[in-house]
C-alpha cells in the first residue's frame, strides 16, 4: 500500500468539508439555491474521499465499500452539476442539461448491452426511459418556464439518489465484500453487480459534464467576445465564439481588464474535467491516477471559487467576516 493512497484522500476530504462549509456559509448568507446543491455536493465529494483514506489506512470492509460506491458512483458529480443547473437557471443551459441527461441514460443503455455488466439489460432499459423521460421534461421546461427547469432536475435527481441508494445498499456482494485493484489497492467498482454500475450514466456523466461546460459556458458569459456566428445557433455559437475570442481574453487578463469570473470558471472547468478522467480511466483498470486526480481537481476548483471576486463576496471564519463590494450577479448577466 502506498502512503499516497492514505495521504491523497486525506487531503481531499479535509479540504473538501472546509469547502462545503464556506460555500454552505455563502447560502446563508444570500440564499441562493446553487450554493446550498453546491455545499452538498462538496459534503458528498468529502464523505467519498474520507471512506478512500479510512479503507487505505485502516482497511476496507463492506459497509465502507458500499458508502464509497454510492457517493462516489452516483452523488458527487451530480449533486456539483445540480448546483450548476440552478446558477444557469435563468439562461438556455436547461436544453444542455436536459440533453446530457438524456445522454446519461443512453450510454447507460449501451453499457447495459455489454458483456462486461452481465444481467443489466432491463437495468439499462429502464435508466435509458427514466433519463428520456426526465431530460425532455427539463428541456421542455427551459423552453416554456426556465427557471422552473432547475426544479424539474432537481426532482429527477433527488428520486434517482433515493432508488440507486436503495440498490446500492441491497445489492449482493461476493465476499469479502468489497473489490480492489491488485496492484495499487485503490478500489474499484467490480464487486458490484452489473445492473448497478450502469445505473451511474445519468448521474455521473451528466453530472461531471454539466459542471465543465456550465463552468465554460460562465468563462463565455464574461470574457471579451469576438462573435463569429449568431446566437440563434445556441451551442455552436457559445463553442465557436468561445474559441475565437480566447486571443483577445488572454492581453485582457496580463493587463488585468478581464473579469474574475472567466479564470475562475476556467479553473472550476479543468478542476472537474480531471476527477472525471481519472474516474473513468478507473472504470476500465487504470487506477494509479484516481487518488491523484480526485485531489488536483478538487484543488483547482477551489483555486476557481478563490479567484472568482464574487463567489466568496462575504468569507466568515468564526465571528470574523471579510465581505467586498457587490458586482452584477450571474444569474441576471445570462439571463
Amino acid at each position: 500500500m502506498s502512503a499516497l493512497n492514505v495521504v491523497l484522500p486525506f487531503c481531499s476530504s479535509v479540504l473538501s468539508f472546509a469547502f462545503a462549509a464556506m460555500v454552505l456559509d455563502q447560502w446563508w448568507q444570500r440564499r441562493h439555491s446553487f450554493q446550498l446543491v453546491w455545499g452538498i455536493g462538496l459534503f458528498w465529494y468529502g464523505i467519498s474521499a474520507g471512506t478512500e483514506f479510512m479503507g487505505s489506512a485502516f482497511g476496507w470492509s463492506e459497509p465502507l465499500y458500499r458508502t464509497w460506491y454510492l457517493i462516489g458512483a452516483f452523488f458527487v458529480a451530480a449533486y456539483l452539476g445540480m448546483g450548476t443547473i440552478y446558477l444557469l437557471a435563468k439562461s438556455r443551459f436547461g436544453y444542455f442539461a436536459g440533453a446530457m441527461v438524456l445522454l446519461g441514460g443512453l450510454l447507460s443503455l449501451v453499457f447495459s448491452q455489454s458483456s462486461r455488466y452481465p444481467g443489466a439489460g432491463t437495468a439499462g432499459r429502464l435508466t435509458f426511459v427514466v433519463a428520456l423521460i426526465g431530460g425532455v421534461a427539463i428541456i421542455a421546461a427551459t423552453a416554456l418556464r426556465r427557471p422552473l427547469a432547475a426544479h424539474i432536475a432537481m426532482a429527477v435527481l433527488a428520486i434517482g439518489s433515493v432508488s440507486v441508494a436503495y440498490m446500492v445498499l441491497n445489492a449482493s456482494l461476493p465476499a469479502p465484500g468489497y473489490a480492489l485493484d491488485s496492484s495499487t489497492h485503490v478500489p474499484v467498482g467490480s464487486a458490484f453487480p452489473g445492473y448497478v454500475r450502469v445505473l451511474t450514466g445519468p448521474f455521473n456523466i451528466a453530472g461531471a459534464l454539466c459542471l465543465v461546460f456550465g463552468a465554460l459556458y460562465s468563462a463565455y458569459v464574461y470574457m471579451p467576445k469576438k462573435r463569429v456566428l449568431p446566437a440563434r445557433l445556441m451551442a455552436l455559437a457559445i463553442v465557436v465564439n468561445f474559441v475565437v475570442s480566447i486571443p483577445a481574453a488572454v492581453p485582457a487578463l496580463f493587463a488585468g481588464r478581464l473579469n474574475s469570473r472567466v479564470p475562475a470558471t476556467i479553473l472550476i472547468a479543468v478542476g472537474a474535467f480531471i476527477p472525471g478522467l481519472t474516474s473513468g480511466l478507473d472504470r476500465f483498470g487504470v487506477t494509479w491516477s484516481f487518488f491523484l486526480g480526485e485531489f488536483l481537481g478538487l484543488v483547482l476548483i477551489f483555486a476557481g471559487f478563490l479567484v472568482s471576486e464574487e463567489v466568496f463576496r462575504n468569507v466568515r471564519l468564526g465571528a470574523t467576516l471579510w465581505s467586498r463590494p457587490p458586482s452584477a450577479s450571474l444569474e441576471r448577466e445570462v439571463g
